[in-house]
């Protein structure tokens, strides 16, 4: 994947962040990974404390044989960051939403929305 993508990716996921209701949510507990899914891709989700906030780290795969990949972020209370996956156009993406309130860390699996999607520039 490179920088280019990744950044893409990361757009998307900011502007999708604001049109995302939670559903249910699954909390975890530091250094204890909680399973996380989106679509093909699954793997685990942890985080640690830190002096500025809890980082929260995702790794994913396709299969247990390809290579991984990993997402870090350092939330502050009240903050969250949501991961995601394109679907067909006028898909709904497959997305998880990662958010910390106070001491707790849960992953949510938003309600379908509508997902605006930003493309790198060459």
């Amino acid at each position: 994947m490179t920088i280019r993508i990744l950044t893409a990716a990361l757009a998307s996921v900011t502007m999708a962040a604001a049109l995302v209701v939670p559903a249910s949510a699954e909390t975890i507990k530091p250094l204890d990974g909680g399973s996380v899914s989106l679509g093909e891709l699954s793997g685990v989700a942890y985080y640690t404390a830190e002096p500025k906030g809890y980082r929260v780290v995702v790794t994913l795969a396709r299969t247990e044989t390809s290579r991984a990949m990993r997402v870090e972020a350092v939330l502050a209370n009240g903050q969250s960051v949501i991961l995601s996956t394109p679907q067909e156009l006028g898909g709904t993406a497959d997305a998880i939403e990662i958010s910390r309130t106070g001491d707790t860390v849960a992953v949510n699996r938003p309600r379908p929305s509508i997902t605006r999607e930003a493309a790198a520039q060459k």
